[in-house]
């Protein structure tokens, strides 16, 4: 066959398209299946768990007579009941299921009650008679940095010689900030459903983040080996980081009920409950002292920031080495004193949240920039720009990863342009010298985040594909649905692979028993790894299937196009379902496995050094807000938001998670307070206290763009990851609330705001402000 009678394929493509969500109209009609939604298997039971009432003490002595005569109880279980080990810590070991003789804060779990109904076991629960003897309790981490009250080993990162470079320095800035933690506040409560079945088995149906680590703990927590345990998820109702180590409590809890009554046991948590056994965002408090030169740019900087870990370690050191290695941000700092610790607090475990420490790092620097820039009289936008990373030189991270794929300048200039960010400056300084009361603010922040997990190992993912005699094809992965939308892009891209369109792909339950050892879907890595996994077992298929087609048909395999639909192979024209058909006939194999490992990763603990991430995810955001300077209320005015996504696997889903990441981090940084009493309860545990945004707080003007830029990275058709590095893009609405402040004394002060900025946080910073210009 010549080259000119070669059909010509028109393009298309089930990439880069957007597409709803999977599960879009399940969702609208109420339809989706949540654990909760599951029919009850008959006999099934329902737990709560009986909590601390003290943040550190000695269990003197407990009484369970009540609990147990209670309404409706079949049984109540502690940590003597417990046939395996008696701990559900993701690292280390010291995070017991059930207080073991000490309790370590408010909420934490003693013992589980288990009775006919949900409503009777949760009364069952609060008759424990409990004696206590109590001990020193530690609730802030700058406390637990006095006392030396640490989670871990402190940890630090130093380049050049900072201390030489701080002393050169012509102008320096030194201060403290103080930025709060914030709840995940998923939709759905963590949720566990543990099934006995024959033979010391267990199904544990469950709202979790990383089925195979709820495996491992439920194993253990049994006393038997893995393959005795499966645990499935479904979809999960919003997970955040909350579901990623801290749902394995409720697993090992109902899976050791379940297995000492040979029932099925659901514990579901009241939000209350949820709220006050889990653990959240972590709080940072930061010291910082930064050198800089008469043009703006950075010389030095050292920072030591110190978290409120809470009472074990959970993922308290990943999230202060992802802390580490992102408060350079966007900017070149060539001498640097970087230091963490995770501070042991009586209180709960903190734990993953959207950023995973990266958010927290960066903000630091961001704040620096800022005060370096009012004490200079210049637009703060300018001196970010000044200290950005380069192209050829003053590329490489103070961890030592080369920037090569540096487009913070092309991208921020872009956003500048079509935010009219220096027309509307100057604007709202003439709006702010008419007007005494309301002022507004301005500000444009960057994104530079870094994509992997810190852990090498963990970046590595697993898929099946099965393709049935009718052309209909099933995908198993292990990434987990949270309605980010993972499911929909591993489905855009085996369809894609297969030349299919996306209404013939099917997603299934993330399952054990299918797919083994996978990671969490977290890091912003699950479309990444699972994408290529599953890419790999379709081109497995797709390849099968061409050599398939050229032995029917004649011609090169490599000349065979799927599209559409439709087999292209010399000269014919097939349909997708007759070849899998005769392919079958012909015994080719019509499933595959697949597998992807994130290649050239590197790092060095002890060193804090390497290559930790795959690439980087750029962005950018402007903000405008209006300050009420009587009350302390705040607007967001409008808000520009460019997000670099590089090829798109789906951008609908891509902007819908800029939108929900900006809003859930402007909650993070302005109206969600986490407030503990002298006590250590945490008193902000219902929507009645704990304020989440809502819909009137979303900007009247919202405007969200993807950028154009191919990722240099051999990512998944060379997308970039889209669910954590957004949440930075609200940093705007904080710098222009302190934007705001600022002028109302003429940007001479440098206004000290903590976050979350609440109208109490923001009247307190304007008396600051209005204190400094009068003295």
């Amino acid at each position: 066959m010549s080259e000119a009678d070669t059909p010509v394929v028109k393009p298309w493509s089930a990439v880069g398209v957007p597409r709803a969500h999977e599960s879009a109209a399940l969702h609208v009609l109420g339809q989706a299946t949540y654990t909760d939604d599951i029919p009850e298997v008959q006999g099934t039971l329902h737990g709560a768990l009986g909590l601390s009432s003290k943040p550190h003490a000695r269990i003197v002595s407990i009484d369970l007579a009540k609990v147990r005569a209670a309404a409706g109880v079949v049984g109540v279980f502690a940590v003597g009941d417990i046939p395996g080990v008696n701990d559900c810590g993701p690292i280390i070991h010291d995070d017991p299921i059930f207080a073991d003789g000490v309790v370590m804060y408010v909420g934490q779990p003693i013992f589980i009650v288990v009775a006919e109904t949900h409503d009777q076991a949760r009364r069952a629960a609060r008759l424990a008679d409990v004696v206590y003897e109590e001990l020193p309790a530690i609730l802030t981490p700058q406390a637990a940095k006095a006392a030396q009250s640490y989670v871990l080993p402190p940890m630090r990162l130093a380049r050049g010689d900072y201390q030489a470079a701080f002393e050169r320095a012509p102008h320096s800035v030194k201060g403290e900030l103080y930025v709060g933690g914030q709840e995940q506040f998923y939709l759905e409560g963590q949720i566990a459903y543990a099934v006995p079945k024959e033979d010391k088995g267990m199904l544990v149906l469950c709202s979790t983040q990383h089925p195979s680590e709820m495996q491992h703990v439920v194993a253990h927590a049994l006393g038997v080996h893995s393959h005795n345990i499966t645990v499935e998820c479904r979809r999960m109702g919003g997970g955040f980081g909350g579901k990623e180590s801290q749902s394995a409590l409720w697993c090992a809890a109902s899976a050791i009920a379940a297995a000492k009554l040979r029932r099925p046991v659901k514990l579901r948590a009241d939000r209350d409950d949820d709220m006050l056994v889990t653990g959240k965002r972590h709080c940072f408090h930061y010291e910082y002292e930064v050198g800089y030169g008469e043009d703006g740019r950075i010389v030095a900087a050292k920072v030591d920031m110190v978290t409120r870990a809470g009472y074990s370690a959970d993922l308290s050191g990943p999230v202060a080495t992802r802390a580490v290695c992102h408060f350079d941000n966007t900017y070149y700092l060539s001498d640097v004193d970087i230091r963490a610790a995770c501070g042991k607090t009586n209180t709960q475990s903190n734990t993953a949240f959207r950023g995973f420490g990266g958010p927290q790092g960066a903000i630091a620097i961001e704040y620096v920039i800022d005060e370096i820039a009012r004490n200079l009289g210049r637009d703060a936008l300018d001196i970010r720009r000044i200290n950005f990373y380069g192209d050829d030189t003053r590329n490489v991270t103070p961890y030592g990863q080369v920037v090569v794929d540096n487009v913070i300048g092309a991208l921020t200039a872009e956003l500048e342009a079509s935010s009219e960010y220096r027309t509307r400056r100057a604007a709202i300084d003439a709006f702010n010298a008419s007007s005494p009361v309301l002022k507004k603010g301005l500000a444009l922040t960057p994104v530079k985040f870094g994509i992997a997990f810190n852990v090498t190992h963990l970046n590595q993912a697993g898929a099946l594909v099965h393709v049935y005699v009718d052309g209909s094809i099933l995908v198993n992965h292990g990434g987990t649905e949270m309605g980010q939308g993972i499911n929909t892009k591993v489905m855009q891209v085996v369809a894609h692979e297969l030349g299919v369109d996306m209404a013939h792909v099917r997603a299934t339950a993330t399952d054990t028993s299918k797919v083994a050892n996978t990671s969490a879907t977290a890091a912003s890595t699950g479309a990444d790894l699972n994408g290529k996994a599953a890419q790999d077992a379709a081109r497995q298929i797709r390849e099968r299937l061409a050599a398939y087609a050229v032995k029917l048909y004649g011609g090169e395999v490599a000349q065979v196009r799927f599209a559409a639909d439709i087999v292209h192979v010399n000269g014919h024209e097939v349909r997708f379902p007759e070849l899998v058909q005769k392919a079958y006939l012909a015994r080719v194999q019509l499933w595959s496995d697949g597998f992807y490992a994130t290649p050239g990763l590197h790092w060095d603990p002890k060193t804090m050094s390497g290559n930790p991430f795959s690439y980087f995810a750029y962005g950018a955001a402007v903000a405008e807000v209006v300050v009420d300077t009587l009350t302390g209320e705040w607007k967001l005015l409008r808000a520009d938001a460019l997000y670099d996504a590089g090829n798109s696997l789906n951008p609908a889903i891509d902007i819908g998670q800029v939108e929900g990441a900006f809003i859930q981090g402007m909650g993070w940084l302005t109206t969600e307070e986490l407030w503990w009493n002298d006590g250590g309860k945490l008193m902000t545990h219902a929507p009645s206290t704990y304020k989440i945004p809502g819909v009137s707080d979303c900007p009247d003007d919202f405007r969200v763009k993807l950028f154009k830029n191919r990722n240099v990275a051999d990512s998944i058709h060379r997308s970039k990851a889209v669910g954590e590095p957004p949440l930075l893009l609200p940093f705007s609405v904080f710098f222009a609330i302190r934007d705001a402040v600022s002028a109302v004394g003429g940007h001479k002060v440098n206004p000290p705001l903590n976050s979350p900025a609440t109208s109490e946080e923001i009247l307190k910073s304007i008396a600051a402000v209005e204190a400094a210009v009068g003295a």
